[in-house]
């Protein structure tokens, strides 16, 4: 799979924390629910897909901390779980336990959770609300919004993905922005400063895809070439090393990266082959490669090629197949991935969720998943 940037629109897009193309169909979750992020009116923890409500109109997803957002095919969205600072949207700090719509528009393309939400509108425009602290909703502020903030006056917006204290973008153009806790050099300045509204990272336009994960960055360049920065803790930057880095270093010097996805403590990548790779922290088996060792560079999952995108959660991995099945391995805490199995047994290697062939789309969040069924 070689989707690369043309005529200054993603093809096959992919939210960072979302693996998968948009689409039209069923919503499911499973995994830990109190706050109520599943989405099923309570606090039940699921350890297999439940559908969320009975409708299959729901386009994209995507699963956060504590809370889950979604847009429908209509362009309404919807979202649901921990309430807190106001990250939900609807102009309160109550936690929901079921989908609420923010608002009554229709235009929304686009979410990325993780401790805000940050999304993007059919016009190009870019919207934050939740946390504000060290500058992450990108509003020139550290102030906290329960409703959805526009992020400047531009309209040129074409991808977003928020980190646990800093949140990374695109634009059409290719230029790549970042902005809020700049600890570790996340946010790719060579510096740590915190940065309340976006800052270019660099002066290249040639960015394809762009993942924020809790404390690095890992994003992909129009050439397939696979760069990430911020803090390399076990590993988790792949460069041999555990050392951080302030600005954006190639890892390797491959051209076939074709998705990334910058978990906690984990990362993991496809390439143009269809094979999948992970490294950084090996903790609960999370890399997938049937043991507990940390990697610091890029390691293959299994010797398959058929891996259409793959996605680290915490201490989790989740992804799908080019045949449209679902698969997950790591930590199955609060029956994170969806096997039915004891919740007490990791899985170092994957393991397939359920039977169906039809999933288009997952998004991992910290203890639970959502995922979409094409209908």
């Amino acid at each position: 799979m070689s989707n690369r940037w043309k005529g200054g629109f993603i093809q096959a897009f992919f939210d960072p924390l979302t693996v998968g193309p948009f689409v039209a169909g069923g919503l499911y979750t499973f995994g830990e629910a109190a706050d109520g992020q599943l989405g099923h009116n309570n606090t039940t923890d699921r350890s297999s897909p439940t559908q969320v409500g009975a409708l299959n109109d729901w386009s994209q997803v995507s699963a956060g901390n504590v809370h889950t957002a979604a847009v429908k095919i209509d362009g309404t969205i919807y979202t649901w779980g921990g309430n807190g600072a106001g990250r939900l949207g609807d102009n309160t700090v109550v936690n929901k336990s079921s989908p609420i719509q923010i608002g009554a528009l229709t235009t929304w393309s686009q979410v990325s959770v993780n401790e805000i939400t940050a999304a993007i509108k059919t016009d190009g425009s870019l919207w934050t609300w939740g946390g504000g602290a060290n500058g992450k909703l990108g509003s020139n502020s550290i102030l906290n919004r329960s409703s959805p903030v526009q992020v400047g006056s531009l309209t040129n917006w074409s991808q977003v993905s928020a980190g646990a204290q800093h949140t990374v973008a695109i634009k059409t153009d290719g230029t790549l922005w970042s902005w809020g806790d700049g600890a570790n050099g996340k946010t790719g300045h060579d510096n740590t400063t915190d940065l309340s509204s976006p800052v270019q990272v660099g002066a290249l336009t040639d960015w394809y895809q762009v993942s924020a994960g809790d404390a690095h960055t890992a994003a992909i360049k129009t050439d397939g070439t696979l760069w990430t920065f911020g803090s390399g803790g076990s590993g988790k930057l792949g460069h041999d090393t555990a050392l951080t880095k302030s600005s954006p270093t190639q890892v390797g010097a491959l051209t076939t990266w074709a998705q990334v996805s910058a978990g906690v403590i984990t990362t993991v990548a496809t390439k143009t082959d269809g094979t999948l790779w992970a490294w950084g922290n090996g903790g609960k088996g999370s890399l997938g490669v049937e043991d507990i060792v940390n990697r610091s560079s890029p390691v293959q999952v299994g010797n398959l090629t058929n891996w259409s995108s793959g996605l680290a959660g915490d201490l989790s991995t989740i992804a799908v197949k080019t045949d449209g099945t679902l698969w997950a391995w790591g930590d199955n805490g609060n029956g994170r991935l969806g096997t039915n199995t004891d919740q007490t047994v990791d899985v170092s290697s994957p393991v397939q969720v359920g039977s169906l062939t039809t999933w288009a789309q997952a998004s991992a969040g910290i203890q639970h998943t959502a995922a979409l069924l094409d209908t």
